[in-house]
Parts: structure tokens; C-alpha cells; sequence
């Protein structure tokens, strides 16, 4: 009879102890309420926010440098939105209508879209920096023609495609 006791001295508080990692099906449905609830704020902190810019407006025509109203344009309405980010990604991307560029772009070493996109989104990123942008959350990326908004058969459509695109990603992502 000792040894039976032994064991059950042994078995009832291992039973115990299972029993009470149960939990009841609306606990578990609580728990599992708050998660969604929980990974829904955590993708909303994680969205994505994009400012797009017609080219046109920041800088002149076949150019990279800023034109004054585009720079008045990002110091007013775009660095204010993006000063402060400190855990977000901040990606200036570049982009271009299909006509190829002129010699005058040529000689300034910008042989195609390519790199006239690349040099007009680094131009931005240079200038928010300027305005207190946090250099290590900015970064440039040009697309040259590609991924076009319009036709580039009307001048509307060229001018559409010439664009600068501002995403901000990650948590601190400023609100719409």
C-alpha cells in the first residue's frame, strides 16, 4: 500500500499541474482577439506613407538641380513630415518620361533616364537632409522610364511620368 501511495503522492500534482495549462476555448478566443487586434496596430505603425511630386514642379526642364518653387515646395510640405524619423526608411525614388536626353544633359555626364532619375532623386535626398533629415533613414533610387503612371504618347502622360516618389516606411511612418 506505501509504494501505491508513493506513486499517487508523485501522479496527483504532475495531474495538477496539466490541468491547470488548460485553458477554456473563450479564454484561448480572448487571447487570440487581442493578437489580431495587436498585429493590426503593428502593421498600421508599419505602413507605408508616399508624398509624390510632379518633376516638373521640382526642377526645370531637362534638369536635376532644384528649381526655387520645388525647394520651397519639399521645405514647407515634405521635411516637415519626415523630420524626426528615426526608426523609418525613407526612399526617394526618381523617375522619368521615354524622351531621351539632350545633349546638354549629356555633356553634364548624364548619358540617359537612368541616370537623370538617379541624380534628380539624389538632389531631393541632398536637399532634405539640408533640412534636417536624418541622412541615416533617406536614401535615393532612379527608375529612369521605367514603371510609367501614363502614356508617353500625350505631353500630359510625359509629364505624369515625371515624378519623384517620397515612401516612408517602417514604425514612425507619419500618419495620412
Amino acid at each position: 500500500m506505501t509504494i501505491n501511495l508513493a506513486a499517487a503522492a508523485r501522479i496527483v500534482p504532475l495531474t495538477a499541474l496539466m490541468l491547470g495549462a488548460c485553458v477554456s476555448q473563450s479564454a484561448y478566443d480572448q487571447v487570440q482577439a487581442q493578437n489580431q487586434q495587436l498585429q493590426g496596430q503593428l502593421s498600421q505603425s508599419q505602413a507605408e506613407q508616399k508624398f509624390v511630386e510632379t518633376g516638373d514642379m521640382l526642377f526645370p526642364e531637362g534638369g536635376f538641380q532644384l528649381s526655387q518653387p520645388g525647394q520651397t515646395e519639399l521645405a514647407n510640405n515634405i521635411a516637415p513630415k519626415l523630420r524626426g524619423l528615426q526608426n523609418a526608411k525613407v526612399v526617394v525614388y526618381g523617375y522619368t518620361d521615354n524622351t531621351p536626353v539632350g545633349p546638354a544633359l549629356q555633356r553634364q555626364g548624364v548619358p540617359d533616364n537612368l541616370v537623370l532619375s538617379t541624380r534628380r532623386a539624389a538632389t531631393v535626398v541632398t536637399f532634405l537632409v539640408s533640412q534636417g533629415i536624418n541622412p541615416n533613414v533617406i536614401s535615393a533610387k532612379g527608375f529612369g522610364e521605367t514603371h510609367p503612371e501614363a502614356s508617353n504618347d500625350t505631353s500630359q502622360g510625359r509629364a505624369a511620368n515625371r515624378r519623384i516618389e517620397i515612401t516612408v516606411q517602417g514604425p514612425g511612418a507619419p500618419a495620412g
